[in-house]
């Protein structure tokens, strides 16, 4: 944080000239003001030293990640903790317009069209609270900064005008893309990826046991839990959980063009990020380790990313916030992307593609893939339809003109 002090520097060649001519001429008068003024000057300096310490600006959003659309409540508070009041204070809270006050007159303009500032002119008293309530609307998806707020006070005669750029640290809000029914993509409801759990195990995890069981012919003699056998009279058999193989991958390939380097179609890419959110979270609940591969850069990484399956609380919020934080940049065609990524997948992982380009390149990597007995489903969204590929699910969900 930095904090600097302006003085009047008028005020000072006014007040020494006073003092010479009063000095010179012998006029008492003017010796007496400029008296005055030196008093009142370092009154205002001292006032002025203060006015910013002790000093909080809080903002408190009830909810910092959400779906685009969504509202919520922000409360900012102002608290005065000195016996020193403050006679004018300004406070400019820089918030981006995607993720501002639903009423947009709150915020001033700004040098950017896209960030606006919430401004807060005002007076408060000593060891006094002061608390502003409105709503924020959710506008679009990303990963946003809102803040730093800064200070402009003062003393009250105008001398010195101080000022305080970070009074309050900026925060992160993130809003998860919107998402989009699965029902025109014509998948079966009761098993949309057809990799259902098995009742039979075929496999089992041997560092994952799960009971005991009587003895039977065909299980191996390594399997025999013997201090179950010497409790119960007769020979038990180790039980282990069984291996599912409910790993899911959506694949998004965020090239809205065959030449990636020409730019990006933004309503194509939105409606992608949306297809995959949804997928996303539908797999999540319905039981899957769902896992997220894609050739769009994350916001501020630069680069392609991989984020493994999982089932923790925390996942299906990291997987929504990397598909919020996507951007327009591309720097690797998505089929080979693609390949390098699919030997770090679990064998028996269902890849699901989400694409609005099917080159050439693009289907003789499913191919491939398929080579290594890796299930893929490969989600059009172009205009036209995708061509057929041997033993790769092909559905077609044209994305349409911008509403």
């Amino acid at each position: 944080m930095r904090a600097d002090t302006s003085p009047s520097e008028a005020w000072v060649w006014v007040g020494l000239i006073l003092m010479a001519v009063g000095y010179l001429f012998n006029v008492p008068g003017l010796l007496g003001l400029a008296g005055l003024m030196a008093v009142l000057f370092g009154l205002a300096w001292i006032w002025d030293r203060f006015s910013l310490t002790d000093l909080t600006y809080r903002r408190r959003l009830h909810y910092r990640k959400g779906f685009a659309g969504e509202t919520t409540e922000c409360e900012v508070t102002l608290d005065n903790r000195k016996l020193l009041p403050l006679l004018w204070l300004k406070i400019n809270d820089a918030w981006p317009r995607v993720v501002g006050p639903s009423n947009e007159n709150l915020l001033v303009a700004s040098h950017r069209d896209d960030l606006g500032s919430y401004e807060l002119l005002t007076s408060i008293r000593s060891f006094a609270r002061l608390r502003r309530r409105f709503e924020i609307t959710f506008r679009g998806r990303g990963v946003f900064q809102v803040g730093p707020a800064a200070a402009v006070s003062g003393d009250p005669f105008g001398l010195f005008i101080r000022r305080k750029e970070s009074l309050t640290p900026a925060e992160k809000v993130v809003v998860y893309p919107r998402l989009r029914p699965l029902a025109p993509l014509g998948l079966a409801p009761d098993d949309p990826f057809g990799e259902r759990p098995s009742r039979r195990r075929l496999f089992e995890d041997p560092t994952r046991p799960m009971g005991i069981r009587d003895y039977r012919p065909e299980d191996g003699f390594r399997r025999i839990h013997w201090p179950a056998t010497a409790r119960m009279g007769k020979l038990q058999t180790r039980v282990f959980e069984p291996i599912r193989g409910l790993d899911l991958v959506v694949c998004l390939n965020a090239s809205t063009y065959e030449r990636y380097w020409e730019g990006t179609n933004p309503h194509v890419l939105e409606a992608l990020i949306e297809t995959s959110a949804s997928l996303v979270v539908d797999a999540f609940q319905r039981g899957y380790r769902v896992g997220l591969i894609s050739n769009g850069s994350l916001a501020h990484a630069g680069q392609a990313f991989r984020i493994r399956p999982g089932r923790s609380s925390q996942h299906l919020p990291q997987l929504l916030e990397a598909l919020a934080a996507v951007t327009p940049l591309v720097t690797a065609p998505f089929e080979r992307f693609l390949l390098q990524q699919a030997p770090a997948l679990e064998f028996g992982s269902v890849l699901v593609v989400v694409t609005a380009i099917t080159p050439d390149a693009l289907i003789e990597s499913l191919l491939r893939l398929k080579a290594r007995s890796r299930r893929t489903i490969l989600l059009s969204m172009a205009e036209e339809p995708p061509p057929s590929v041997r033993g790769v699910q092909c559905i077609h969900l044209p994305v349409g003109e911008p509403q």
